[in-house]
């Protein structure tokens, strides 16, 4: 079996050499390893130049370097996109998911299932970052229809059947967990253990979290559409109450003047609602202009692949 292992890299240049060399310690004499590292534009460190000098080092190692920093879920297509395995293993760089633990998840797929998750006891990660998961898997059973006893984590094993699938999205804002239940249910989890952070601080930032909700509200579900759809239903029916309340109160007291006050609040609060319905199908028009005008999901800058170095165009094999 190859057994191809996706890294996003991002200010990862103090753990990626470390995480290379334990994967490969633990894995190559089970299968044949495909290392994808797939740099983001680490902007505070020399990320790109030690996973090249990596790749140049092993043929089993395939380099991406992105051109600008296209955020973590576009990073993984990246490399899903380059590699050649027959089943992907998704990793971050940060050392909290053990190495040891990608064989768990394989013996796990070989039974049959398209995908495996990962789920912890205890999750090592800051409580804001802990919660902001947690209301990610909420939203997510609310928006694709997720399970409600399925925990969505980065770190996953999916097959070929399904890394085929979930490339040939080309749309600029993927949702990976998205793409990934568009496909399949045949999935299954496996509890694994989860590590402090070997280093540095967490790249996640609520600007990076609200930007995972919004792909997944605006690219993979038309429920703000609905939700903004029964909204104003409400408001028409109450609308409705208020003016049959102020007709009754009339025929009952025609000397009773109708209040301004009123008037305004409800002129207010009508056109609050419509700007909010204007910003979500707003939010949904912006994207699909972006698709009909082919914003790119990343581009890669320069590619190492079987030790070789490579321009923006890699070779016609690959």
């Amino acid at each position: 079996m190859i057994v191809s292992i996706v890294i996003p890299v991002y200010n990862g240049a103090s753990t990626i050499g470390r995480l290379v060399d334990t994967l490969h310690e633990q894995l190559s004499h089970l299968y044949e390893l495909d290392v994808v590292l797939v740099n983001d534009a680490s902007p505070r460190d020399n990320s790109a130049e030690v996973c090249e000098a990596l790749a140049r080092q092993h043929t089993w190692i395939t380099f991406l370097d992105l051109s600008r920093n296209y955020g973590e879920h576009n990073a993984v297509m990246a490399g899903l996109n380059h590699c050649r395995g027959d089943v992907a293993v998704i990793i971050d760089d940060d050392f909290q998911n053990p190495p040891s633990e990608v064989i768990k998840l394989i013996n796990e797929i070989e039974k049959g299932y398209d995908v495996v998750f990962s789920r912890y006891e205890k999750k090592q990660h800051h409580f804001l970052r802990n919660l902001g998961s947690r209301f990610n898997n909420l939203v997510a059973s609310w928006l694709i229809n997720k399970p409600s006893d399925l925990y969505l984590s980065s770190f996953k094993i999916i097959n070929r059947f399904v890394i085929d699938q979930v490339t040939s999205y080309q749309g600029p804002y993927p949702y990976l967990d998205g793409l990934i239940l568009r496909v399949t249910r045949r999935y299954s989890q496996v509890t694994l253990q989860h590590l402090p952070r070997a280093e540095g601080e967490s790249n996640y930032t609520l600007r990076k979290l609200v930007s995972l909700w919004m792909n997944m509200a605006f690219n993979f579900s038309i429920m703000p559409l609905r939700l903004i759809g029964m909204v104003g239903l409400f408001m028409a029916a109450l609308s409705a109450l208020g003016a049959l309340y102020v007709v009754v109160e009339k025929v009952r007291n025609p000397a009773l003047p109708i209040g301004w006050a009123s008037i305004e609040i409800s002129l207010l609060v009508l056109a609050s609602l419509f700007l909010v319905t204007l910003g979500f199908v707003g939010e949904y028009v912006g994207r699909v202009f972006m698709m009909v005008n082919r914003l790119p999901q990343f581009t890669v800058r320069r590619h190492v692949i079987q030790g070789k170095v490579y321009g923006h165009k890699p070779p016609e094999s690959r």
